[in-house]
């Protein structure tokens, strides 16, 4: 085994080991951190997976998108193609479960946006570390898709999924800031 495919063997079983007051109150505040962050403040359209647990829950997020006046679009794979498109929704019934259980957009009732027309990307992961590399659960979607992207990127961890080290390749590209219940990391 690869130490790339054992960390994210490990990280899987630590947010599996979270209960679920810990998963609530370190969600929560990291949601606060970000709202608190000049780039949610200043972005019109927000790029935003729509979680699903143990990972940081996005939907709080959404709702406080929408409740701002925001436009919230969440993303759409396209698995032959392995890419990522990403689609306007303004309520959650415009979902639908796809592959492994995971919530995407409907594609006949929502519009698709453009790499250009999002301001603030919030990017998923496993693990990162603190000068912005993600390890991501390996399907490489984000990694094919963040290069065309120009606006900020956040992710947002669990203090623990901030580890020392883990091998970083040539296409990686770090994110802007990564917001964690105990700290803000700015990168870049």
């Amino acid at each position: 085994m690869n130490e790339k495919t054992l960390i994210r063997k490990e990280m899987k079983e630590r947010l599996s080991g979270l209960s679920k007051p810990y998963y609530e109150d370190y969600s929560y505040i990291i949601a606060r951190n970000l709202y608190d962050q000049d780039d949610w403040i200043q972005a019109d359209v927000i790029g935003v997976t729509i979680s699903k647990e143990p990972e940081v829950d996005t939907y709080q997020i959404i709702r406080k998108a929408w409740e701002s006046g925001k436009e919230v679009v969440v993303p759409k794979c396209h698995p032959k193609e392995k890419m990522l498109t990403f689609h306007k929704i303004t309520q959650f019934s415009q979902l639908e479960s796809v592959f492994y259980g995971l919530f995407e957009p409907i594609i006949d009732q929502t519009i698709e946006v453009g790499h250009e027309d999002i301001d603030l990307l919030i990017v998923p992961g496993l693990a990162y570390t603190r000068d912005g590399f993600r390890l991501g659960f390996g399907g490489g979607y984000y990694d094919r898709y963040l290069p065309q992207y120009k606006g900020k990127t956040i992710s947002l961890a669990f203090h623990f999924q901030v580890i020392p080290h883990f091998p970083v390749e040539e296409h990686d590209i770090a994110v802007s800031k990564l917001i964690t219940n105990e700290e803000v990391i700015k990168i870049k």
